[in-house]
Parts: structure tokens; sequence; C-alpha cells
């Protein structure tokens, strides 16, 4: 893959592991406004995908057909529900994973047996701390399915909360740039340092998808990674009413937070306006 090829790499939605399809609907779908975007079944889970302002999906993924595969009951009975993966859209997986060997990465569980999503993954080991898919559609899109029903309805009044960012603390920021950045074309959108003395850099795809890695080396993120090479920090939010949402905190002007055991294990943050 060629430079130009990275180009049309695109971070498409993050993937939350749930035990039940229903679990995340009553807030990224019914308060922060996410509406119905795709689903499905596959043998060990079922998934269901909500769209946000800007076009960034949010994943829930629950068990499914675990007779036939258990990997997902697995990671619940381990961790619980929280965040599961990260997906990008690549335009040749075979360019990629060629690409990815090359530069000393070793992806698992290659499956090309649907011909209109053919798919791989790093593991967390590789790809700091969270799994990465990397997915090619086919030439021939499969239509979607019709809404679930007890979806919340969507009414053109509601506010629609957008995603600003996925924050992704990791142990190796150099290491992590050389995955997103490098090989997976990450553009650097921006960078800075924390007051903990922390370091991030922000990347930016094709589309709106934005990954934020922090350096955890010091102070309250390096403990709370604590022996891992990462763990995905939160989710930024813009929504026009944070302070509706159950569970927020504010913590600053503009800024309320819900921390990770009020929201399936994935804790966001949330700003009242579209500053970065």
């Amino acid at each position: 893959m060629t430079t130009e090829d990275t180009t049309a790499i695109s971070f498409d939605h993050v993937a939350i592991a749930v035990r039940h399809m229903t679990d995340p609907w009553p807030l990224f779908a019914d308060v922060l406004g996410g509406t119905y975007h795709d689903r499905g079944i596959s043998p060990g889970f079922g998934w269901t995908q909500m769209r946000f302002a800007h076009g960034f999906v949010v994943e829930g993924l629950h068990p499914e057909q675990t007779d036939q595969a258990d990997f997902l009951t697995r990671f619940l009975q381990r961790h619980g529900p929280g965040p599961h993966h990260l997906t990008f859209m690549v335009p040749s997986l075979d360019t990629m994973l060629e690409r990815a060997r090359t530069a000393g990465f070793s992806p698992i569980g290659e499956d090309r047996s649907d011909p209109a999503w053919m798919e791989a993954f790093l593991h967390p080991s590789e790809a700091h701390g969270i799994v990465v898919q990397l997915a090619q559609l086919g030439e021939s899109p499969v239509p979607t399915p019709p809404e679930p029903e007890g979806y919340p309805e969507t009414t053109f009044d509601r506010s629609i909360a957008s995603i600003g960012r996925v924050v992704h603390a990791v142990a190796d920021l150099d290491g992590a740039l050389r995955l997103y950045r490098d090989l997976l074309g990450g553009r650097v959108m921006s960078s800075g340092a924390a007051i903990d003395g922390n370091h991030w850099v922000e990347l930016g795809w094709s589309g709106h998808g934005r990954l934020r890695l922090l350096e955890g080396a010091h102070a309250e993120i390096a403990a709370w990674i604590g022996g891992r090479p990462g763990r995905l920090r939160h989710l930024f939010f813009n929504f026009d009413e944070p302070a509706q949402v159950p569970g927020a905190r504010k913590v600053a002007e503009n800024r309320w937070v819900v921390e990770a055991d009020e929201v399936l294990g994935t804790r966001l943050v949330i700003a009242s306006n579209a500053r970065p």
C-alpha cells in the first residue's frame, strides 16, 4: 500500500462489548441521539451500530450463537462490559496485511469467507491495549436490515451528539504512533501536553473518525494503565445538553464526565459546545 493508498483508510467505529443488544440504547440512542445505522449476527456475537452527528459510529457487540463461538462471552466474563475494538476500513486487505507483516506486526483472525466483508485483526498486545479490526468492504453492498424492534424513536427536534474523538491512553506513545500513524495512515491533526506532563497526539483519517493517543508515562494516567500496553480512556462527545446525561458530573467550564461504571465500562467526556 502506497502513501496515496493510506489516505483512503478511514477510522470507522469503536465497538463496546455489552451483555444484551439493547444495553447501549438508553444512553447512546435515547439520550445522546445516536441513530440506527446497521446490525447483524455472526457466530458468537451480534452487533448493532449507532451513528452520531458527523458520521462516526458506536457499535454495541453482544453475545449471539455462543454454541458456535464464545470469544465475546469469555471477554465479558473476564472484563465485563467495556471497549472491545477499533475498526479501520482499508481499500485493500491484502496490501494492508502485507504492509503490517513487513512492519513487524502479526495479524490474526483473517477471514475472507464473506465477500462483502473481509477482515483481520491486530491483537491488543500489538495494538497498544485494544483489538484493532482491519476490514475491506466487498464490491456489492449488503442491504441494511430494518431497525430493530424497540429502538428509540428518532425525531427531527432531537439533539444528536457528535463524537469529537476517541481517546486511547498508551504506555508507549512512539510505538503507538508507528501503528496508528505510520501503518494505518493517521494524519497528525494536533498535539500537546497535559498539565500532568503526559503528551498527546491526535490523528485523523478520511471521514470524521479521530483518535487521540494519550501518553501514560506520568501520574494518574500511568497508574490507571497499570502494567497494560494501553487502555481506552474515554469517548469525547459534543452535546447540547450534557447536564441532562444520567451520571454526568461537571468537572470544568463546559465539561462533564460520566465515569465508566455508569455507562457500560466506557468513560465519557462531554462538552457543551464544539470546541476540542
